[in-house]
């Protein structure tokens, strides 16, 4: 990468810095979850409307999601960033999209300075992208075509306790399992009685026997929602929701139709009904890393002094999942993560607390500047593009 460009990247993201270290900290500070991240939009749309960017409020019918966007006028590539910003739960923002958040502002502002210095022709989005944690909000956009009516490539970041190009990995889809049976009394009639909550549990341990016969990188997890009202009451309804995931999502298929018949088998053994219902949005798919654009992403953060572990040596982040599974498989894409340090895993109350430190926030803004720099060789290197959608158009083996 020439001098100029790598100048204006880090120049752009280093004098944001107070200004993004008060948004990650406000956004922190106040957690809000999925679909709700009402104050964490509007804070980001409004500072990306300020620094000059088109923003579009409530894209594919969400109220908390913006797609914010730049072009020089000029015909060019397009790259797009995503921002994330729902918090968990419990816990708030133990998986840092209050990092997430500012790391594609800061890689927006840069591409944009270096539209506005034509050192590139083209233009910039920053898709403010709500409820990643199960509410697939990328999926939605997928299905408006926001992503493919303004992207060439996409790429994010997200903070882990390890540097890798490869981020959360697995197909997932969510089930909900509800039986339907009769109620009577458990003492004086049980036989008149159909129990919903007996459906339930045969399907669970059917469940739990399918386990043994999957392939050992299969996850199948789950609870009971609703079990009845009364002890002395033949439960009349009962409900569970149960999460699949696998490697890929030919794999997720099959697992899928093999949980539906554990709990079809116990509604037959029971004599109850039963309706399953998966997201009707569809599963999220599995990462589909483009290693073209990986690699280069690698270099640079190697540049910085950074070592990244291989995709075999982190498991635990291999066996998260992402809606940005579903944005890999429509446009090249990476989602590499970045170190914290972080006492404890992502999801947790030490994960949390690491999110709103100083080191944390600097980590950010170097992963910010080595992404920014990973978009500017794309639209500078026509080979190094032609390759990447030369991956992509071949295909992840399934």
């Amino acid at each position: 990468m020439n001098s100029e460009v790598a100048n204006v990247i880090n120049n752009s993201i280093n004098n944001l810095d107070e200004a993004l270290r008060s948004l990650s900290l406000k956004i922190h500070d106040n957690p809000e979850l999925g679909y709700k991240e009402y104050k964490a939009s509007t804070l980001l749309s409004n500072f990306l409307e300020e620094k000059g960017f088109k923003v579009t409020r409530g894209a594919a019918g969400m109220p908390t999601s913006f797609i914010a966007e730049f072009t020089n006028g000029r015909p060019g590539r397009r790259v797009a960033f995503c921002s994330e910003y729902d918090a968990l739960p419990g816990v708030g923002h133990a998986c840092g999209h209050n990092l997430i958040a500012i790391s594609g502002v800061a890689c927006a502002m840069a591409v944009k300075a270096l539209l506005e210095q034509n050192l590139l022709d083209g233009s910039v989005s920053l898709f403010g992208t709500p409820a990643e944690e199960g509410g697939n909000g990328k999926v939605k956009l997928l299905q408006h075509n926001d992503f493919q009516k303004r992207a060439d490539f996409v790429l994010m970041i997200h903070p882990a306790q390890v540097d890798s190009i490869v981020g959360p990995a697995l197909a997932i889809d969510l089930a909900q399992i509800e039986f339907f049976g009769r109620a009577s009394h458990a003492g004086a009639s049980p036989w008149d009685g159909i129990n919903a909550l007996d459906a339930l549990m045969q399907g669970w341990n059917n469940v739990a026997m399918l386990r043994q016969q999957t392939l050992t990188t299969n996850r199948i997890h789950g609870i009971i929602k609703h079990g009845g009202t009364s002890a002395n009451v033949i439960p009349d309804y009962a409900s569970g929701d149960f999460l699949a995931r696998a490697v890929t999502r030919t794999q997720l298929a099959e697992l899928k139709s093999k949980i539906d018949k554990c709990f079809e088998a116990a509604a037959v053994a029971t004599g109850c009904q039963v309706k399953i219902k998966w997201q009707p949005q569809g599963p999220t798919d599995d990462l589909f890393t483009n290693y073209t654009l990986g690699n280069c992403y690698k270099r640079y953060m190697e540049e910085e002094g950074v070592e990244l572990l291989r995709p075999d040596q982190v498991s635990a982040i291999n066996s998260a999942s992402s809606d940005f599974g579903n944005v890999s498989y429509t446009l090249p894409s990476i989602h590499p993560v970045f170190k914290i340090d972080a006492k404890g895993p992502n999801h947790t109350a030490l994960f949390e607390e690491a999110a709103g430190t100083p080191s944390a926030h600097i980590a950010t803004l170097r992963a910010a500047r080595v992404l920014a720099k990973t978009a500017a060789t794309v639209y500078l290197d026509s080979d190094l593009y032609e390759q990447a959608w030369k991956e992509f158009k071949k295909g992840k083996p399934q």
